[in-house]
């Protein structure tokens, strides 16, 4: 007779490897619990509970993409949104990959290194995604690459080289479709000669290619500036003008933070009691505080804008980054006078980024603040989507027709 382990596993479809990657655990310490040899936390039991009673996913897809240096998903979401089915998942970070394959139920694993993988690996598709590395090209990355003496753009040796995988798998499986995104300064990274190599590229291959900075201000309230670039194979009436872009600034952080009023269920992990109240463990130390605020004084008395981003619930925050696990200095909520401020907690950050409260987070703190300050802001994304459909349907049809005939 199966245990409860077992059972729910196996009503939620998952196999033993791919609970393993979704709890952190290894494949051997789940077929231990399942033959009876010690029992899993009773979180580890819930997670697969609420998965094994989750409606089934959706079949009725209309194309197939690949999600190239998916992250935990972002870019995905918009395209799932519009009927497309994902055949192909790669991401490198094992951590991203727990939260991603938590997410989405795929019938396969996310695959790792892009550099490692022939495109006879990769199956056909009609659409590719991929938010490839940005460090290389982004003002942080390329300011600190600059003070350790390093190579960026497309001179790094690990991660600015990464593109041309995205040419490499465009050539070679010729999609009709494919979006691709990174920070807005690649577009002006190494006097612009980077971004004019990335399009000649594109269009040596065959695309035609749109690209449009957008700012995720207009659907969450976060100043974040993306690049976003489109091709398709052939000719289509593709328009920017088609995005419907709500008012820069409407949304505010208080539609993000935990109202800490009874109106919301407490989240274990970052809430408590009756009043689901913000965790005392994200109220900055007065240790870490005064070393804030004597950092920004000695700045400001240098003429430099570094500091920290004090905000209240009426504000819209600066970017959330990958290094908010830090301090949290960006973005530090204003808890009142002579209390010292707050860090976001995962799920305010996952809020942030768009992403809906049943969005699973099974990794660390740590883990959840870089994968969300590296991720996409999901409604951005979800617009790009929707505009692109009626194009991507119609070259999938005008495909499928050529090959019927």
């Amino acid at each position: 007779m199966l245990n409860e382990l077992a059972a729910l596993r196996i009503r939620a479809g998952l196999s033993v490897e791919d609970l393993a990657l979704m709890t952190g655990y290894s494949s051997r310490q789940v077929q231990r619990w399942e033959a009876g040899d010690g029992t899993p936390r009773e979180g580890t039991l819930g997670f697969l509970r609420a998965m094994a009673s989750a409606a089934p996913a959706q079949t009725n897809s209309r194309f197939n993409f690949i999600d190239l240096f998916a992250g935990i998903g972002g870019i995905r979401k918009g395209f799932d949104a519009i009927g497309g089915h994902c055949v192909f998942t790669s991401e490198w970070n094992k951590y991203s990959q727990q939260t991603y394959a938590a997410n989405f139920r795929d019938n396969h694993p996310p695959h790792g290194d892009i550099t490692k993988i022939g495109t006879d690996e990769i199956p056909d598709h009609d659409v590719l995604l991929a938010g490839f590395p940005c460090q290389p090209f982004s003002i942080a990355g390329v300011s600190k690459k600059n003070s350790l003496g390093r190579k960026h753009g497309f001179l790094d040796e690990t991660q600015g080289t990464l593109f041309f995988d995205v040419a490499r798998i465009l050539k070679a499986k010729r999609p009709v479709a494919f979006m691709l995104e990174n920070v807005k300064n690649l577009t002006s990274h190494d006097k612009g000669r980077t971004f004019q190599v990335i399009l000649s590229t594109l269009e040596e291959l065959g695309y035609t290619v749109w690209h449009k900075v957008i700012d995720a201000k207009h659907f969450v309230p976060q100043h974040r500036e993306r690049i976003v670039i489109v091709g398709f194979r052939e000719n289509v009436p593709f328009s920017w003008d088609a995005l419907q872009l709500p008012e820069k600034g409407k949304a505010k952080l208080k539609d993000i933070l935990h109202p800490e009023d009874g109106t919301e269920k407490p989240e274990a992990r970052y809430t408590l009691g009756a009043n689901a109240a913000v965790n005392e463990k994200y109220t900055l130390t007065d240790k870490l505080w005064q070393y804030l605020q004597g950092y920004a004084d000695k700045h400001k008395a240098a003429g430099n804008g570094f500091g920290f981003g004090l905000v209240t619930p009426n504000d819209v925050a600066r970017t959330l980054s990958a290094r908010y696990y830090k301090d949290g200095s960006e973005i530090l909520i204003n808890r009142g006078k002579n209390k010292n401020p707050r860090r976001l907690t995962p799920r305010e950050c996952a809020r942030l980024m768009g992403y809906p409260d049943d969005f699973r987070i099974p990794v660390s703190d740590t883990q959840a603040y870089k994968q969300f300050g590296n991720s996409v802001a999901v409604p951005v994304f979800e617009e790009v989507a929707r505009i692109m459909q009626p194009h991507i349907q119609a070259l999938v049809e005008t495909t499928e027709q050529r090959e019927a005939a």
